[in-house]
């Protein structure tokens, strides 16, 4: 199975985010080159809100150039979620099928249903990157994003650090965000984009 653990940090708009990730403890850890994407995702779900009211995600997100398409799934340990995500053009039967053989539960043909699924909320952001080594040889993904969030009226603006694992222990990796945390005045961002896109009208 595909598996997520990540900290989100709430962060006070773009500049406060490009101090952080100027950090020179940031600096240190950083193992290659930082990468800038523009990131363009939508959201769906169905009329009566399978995938929300379940805590699921299905999203498709381009990625720069890059067309992809992903679903997300709640877990056991609440600081996970199982995570499959396969290159595709659109969100239909096929890439669906494409994810169960990835490894997606079969619970999401349930959740898929007959095709009903729609558009229903999206971001937009630009997202700043690069990998990071803990002396234990646990690695990371460091990424700040910030953008807009919106539904199909409202829109949001935001800013946030997220910091995923990648390999090893999650120790280090916390510890450097609780750092963050004290140094910055950073707060848990507990909801995910989605979430908070779907709250918009």
């Amino acid at each position: 199975m595909g598996r997520e653990l990540e900290i989100k940090l709430a962060v006070d708009g773009e500049a406060a985010l490009e101090r952080i990730l100027a950090d020179d403890t940031i600096a240190a850890l950083v193992d290659g080159p930082w990468q800038e994407r523009l990131m363009k995702t939508t959201y769906y779900d169905s009329p009566d809100r399978r995938f929300s009211s379940h805590f699921w995600t299905l999203r498709h997100r381009m990625e720069g150039k890059n067309s992809v398409v992903c679903v997300k799934a709640p877990t056991e340990d609440p600081r996970v979620r199982g995570e499959w995500q396969i290159s595709a053009a659109e969100i239909n039967e096929e890439s669906i099928e494409a994810l169960m053989k990835s490894g997606a539960p079969m619970e999401l043909l349930y959740l898929y249903g007959a095709g009903d699924v729609q558009p229903v909320c999206g971001a937009e952001f630009t997202r700043k990157s690069v990998m990071l080594r803990f002396s234990d040889g646990s690695r990371a993904e460091l990424a700040g994003d910030h953008g807009i969030l919106h539904g199909k009226n409202q829109q949001l603006p935001f800013a946030e650090l997220e910091i995923e694992l990648y390999e090893g222990a999650p120790t280090e990796m916390e510890a450097l965000a609780a750092m963050l945390q004290t140094r910055y005045g950073l707060k848990h961002q507990n909801k995910s984009k989605f979430a908070r896109a779907r709250a918009l009208i």
